[in-house]
């Protein structure tokens, strides 16, 4: 599922966020405005508010700059204020694949292991 991002800065911007199961993992590319980010929080929310999420991934390898203000954003949807029918896995992983384990099974994760395992 593509959500189109209308009412941010370029109506024409687009965050996909594909259902994987229960889970929507999200990656953000580029220059990630506060509206651009408003939306997908916004989206996300109405996503999850219409059942069969567990939760979300949201990759940030791609975003050019992670702002106070972004990150403020992800603490909020991390910490469920938007996403209340979905858990949320606080973790530092290397790829999505693992975010998404670690959502699966409910635990957190810390930083990286040697070897590059969490």
């Amino acid at each position: 599922m593509t959500f189109s991002l209308a009412g941010s800065a370029d109506s024409a911007a687009r965050v996909p966020v594909p259902a994987l199961g229960d889970i929507l993992p999200v990656t953000l590319q580029g220059e990630v405005h506060d509206g651009l980010a408003e939306q997908l929080q916004q989206d996300l929310a109405r996503r999850t508010a219409r059942g069969g999420v567990s939760g979300a991934v949201i990759g940030l390898s791609g975003a050019d700059v992670v702002d106070s203000f972004l990150g403020r954003l992800l603490s909020e949807i991390a910490a469920g204020a938007r996403l209340p029918a979905a858990r949320t896995v606080p973790a530092t992983v290397l790829d999505t694949e693992r975010a998404v384990e670690l959502l699966r099974r409910g635990t957190p994760a810390g930083p990286p292991t040697p070897g590059g395992r969490t």
